[in-house]
This record gives C-alpha cells, sequence and structure tokens, in this order.
C-alpha cells in the first residue's frame, strides 16, 4: 500500500508540474472500481474453475475479482493514466508477469502528433485493441466475460498510433511486446503488431475490424500467430443493444513450416434495459479450438463447446450495481473440470456486487 501511495503522490506532482508549464492545465481525474464475487460450479471443482477462464473463476468463495484505482489527466495536447490493482483477475492474468508489474492495470502516456489533434502517439500498457469487453465488469453488457474475450489479450504493452479520420472512421496500428505480455517472451526478440479499423456510420451502429500479429515463441522455435477479430455493436434503441462478434485465429505448425492449425468463435449478445434500475442480457457462444492452441483444459481433449448465459442487473444507487448470471457450457468431449477429473457439461451461478466511482 505503502508503495501504491507513493507511485501516485510521485505522478501526482509530475502532472501538475507538466500543467503549470502549459498555457493550459490538465483535468486531472482519480475514480476507482470495487467488484466482489461468488461463484457456484455444480461441477464442483477445486477452489479455482475452469483453467479458461480468468473472470470469476473461484469456485464456492467470496473474492475480489478486481479491486482498481485509476489517476488521469487530460490536455488538449497530452495525457496519462496509471490505474493499479488487485484481485484475482490481476493474480490470474499477470500470472507470466515479474511480481512488480502485476499491480498495474494501466500506465501510459500520449500526446498529439498534428495540429488537427486528431493523431494521438501511446506510449506504455493499455487495454488491447482486441474485442468489445473489458475487464471493468458493469461496462458489459453480460457479468461473465465471453469466451472470446477470456482467450485474446486484455492488456498490451508497447507503443499505438491512433488517427481519427473523421466522425465515421478510426485506424489504429500497434507494436507490442507480445500476446497479452508486457515483458516479451525470453529468447524472442520479435515484436508483435496489430491493427484495428473502426467505422460508425450512425450512433446506433460500431463496427470493428482488429488484427494481431505475434509468435510467442523463442526465436530457435518461432511459430508465427495471425488473429483476426471482428464485432459490431448495434443500438436498436434506448433499451435494446445486440453484439455480434467472430475471431479467427491461425498458428504455424512449426518453424519455417507452410502449415497452419486454426482456431475460432462467434459470440451473440442482446442487451435489454427494463428501466433505469434493472437490466438483463442473453448471450450464445460457439469456440473450436480442435488442437487446443488457445484453451487447453488438461483433459487432451479438442475443445469445442457452446455457451448459453442469461443475467439480470439491479443498479441499486447510480455507484453501485449487483449482478447475477447463469451460464452453461455443452461438449461432445469431457472438457470440463469436475473433482475426479472432466465431464462434458458445467454450470455455474454467479453474483457480483461493485462499486464504481
Amino acid at each position: 500500500m505503502k508503495r501504491f501511495i507513493l507511485i501516485f503522490s510521485i505522478l501526482h506532482l509530475v502532472l501538475v508540474t507538466l500543467g503549470q508549464s502549459d498555457s493550459s492545465k490538465p483535468d486531472l481525474s482519480l475514480s476507482g472500481y470495487v467488484d466482489v464475487f461468488y461463484g457456484y460450479d455444480f461441477n464442483e471443482p477445486d477452489i479455482v474453475r475452469q483453467p479458461f477462464l480468468y473472470h470469476y473463476n473461484r469456485h464456492n468463495t467470496v473474492n475480489l475479482n478486481i479491486g482498481l484505482i485509476r489517476l488521469d489527466v487530460e490536455n488538449e495536447k497530452y495525457h496519462g493514466r496509471i490505474a493499479l490493482q488487485a484481485g484475482t483477475y490481476a493474480r490470474d492474468n499477470y500470472a507470466a508477469e515479474p511480481i512488480l508489474y502485476r499491480p498495474i492495470n494501466e500506465a501510459y502516456v500520449g500526446f498529439t502528433a498534428n495540429k488537427n489533434g486528431n493523431l494521438w502517439i501511446d506510449a506504455g500498457i493499455f487495454s488491447s485493441h482486441l474485442g468489445f469487453e473489458s475487464a471493468i465488469g458493469v461496462d458489459n453488457p453480460t457479468l461473465s466475460r465471453s469466451l472470446a474475450a477470456e482467450s485474446s489479450p486484455y492488456f498490451l504493452s508497447g507503443v499505438k498510433m491512433t488517427h481519427e479520420l473523421n466522425d465515421k472512421w478510426t485506424y489504429s496500428l500497434i507494436f507490442s511486446n507480445g500476446w497479452q505480455r508486457i515483458m516479451r517472451v525470453p529468447g524472442n526478440s520479435m515484436p508483435s503488431g496489430g491493427t484495428q479499423l473502426v467505422f460508425t456510420p450512425s450512433k446506433k451502429v460500431l463496427v470493428n475490424w482488429s488484427t494481431f500479429v505475434t509468435t510467442e515463441d523463442p526465436d530457435s522455435l518461432r511459430r508465427m500467430m495471425y488473429f483476426n477479430d471482428f464485432y459490431m455493436t448495434l443500438t436498436w434503441n434506448e433499451k435494446w443493444q445486440t453484439i455480434i462478434g467472430m475471431d479467427y485465429g491461425l498458428k504455424q505448425e512449426a518453424k519455417g513450416s507452410n502449415a497452419f492449425d486454426n482456431w475460432y468463435n462467434a459470440s451473440f449478445i442482446t442487451q435489454y434495459k427494463i428501466n433505469t434500475f434493472w437490466a438483463s442480457a442473453i448471450r450464445i457462444e460457439y469456440f473450436n479450438d480442435h488442437k487446443n492452441i488457445i484453451i487447453n483444459t488438461g483433459s487432451g481433449n479438442d475443445f469445442e463447446t457452446v455457451g448459453v448465459s442469461m443475467n439480470i442487473d439491479r443498479r441499486i444507487h447510480n455507484n453501485i450495481f449487483w449482478r447475477t448470471e447463469v451460464r452453461t457450457f455443452l461438449s461432445t468431449l469431457a472438457n470440463f473440470s469436475i473433482s475426479n477429473g472432466f465431464s462434458t457439461n458445467n454450470t455455474t451461478l454467479l453474483t457480483s456486487l461493485a462499486l464504481k466511482l
């Protein structure tokens, strides 16, 4: 805790100094998020639930999914953010990183690179451009994350250029250290890269196409991986919203080989806002990773599943959210952990109480 306070104190001093030296002072804002959950997995596995889930993945125990405190600076010429975290999300998603980096959710600085102020360069640790869901649960229509989100990066480390061409088209170029990595894989000298193209023809429609090229091997074993992420968000009216997403990935079978294995998934989510206080969402998804490239359950079987979930949300106060969800996975092969092996199905009851400031 003392380390976190020291970091925020130093950052605050730097930002205030920057503001005093600039003709237009920056806006500083401090925000926070706490998400506590209870999950009951009817397969009754050990405390850690299915190994391919990185949110709300503890069985029959109350736990902190994520606690987050964030400091933002905004100026017409530059901006920055540092966000520190704790909880099972941080523990599981940052398990491959040195201990020093695990409390860092985001830490980046950026500046405008042209007179129009529509071309930005950001560097540091930032949210991934892949997928339509974030680590902040209440910003997503469903309580748990889709398999598409759980099998692609939540964060990246590197440099990003974002250019807003007009009010309809925006594109980004990303130079990264790897597939959800702050530190590059030991022995790997090849950086990763990605793109994002966003089309918003109206306030009710958003179309996104993102790509990512990487290798998660040392140079001696280098197998290339190519990933495409596509989704569309449709806001029908004040009450109804629909998200349709599709991903497709390829991974080289061996270094220098022309043969590739693939994985793919599709998601459909629709949310209905009953009134100011109540909302509900239904999700249907399909995931196929027949070579266990991204998802390896430890069963030895190919991973293919259909998932269905339904949640109901209650906004208790402006900043407090209570959400409950039932989620089921069905598969022809035994891939879901139980206390003494694996099952062909998995049903979970989740409930979460969150505070967002």
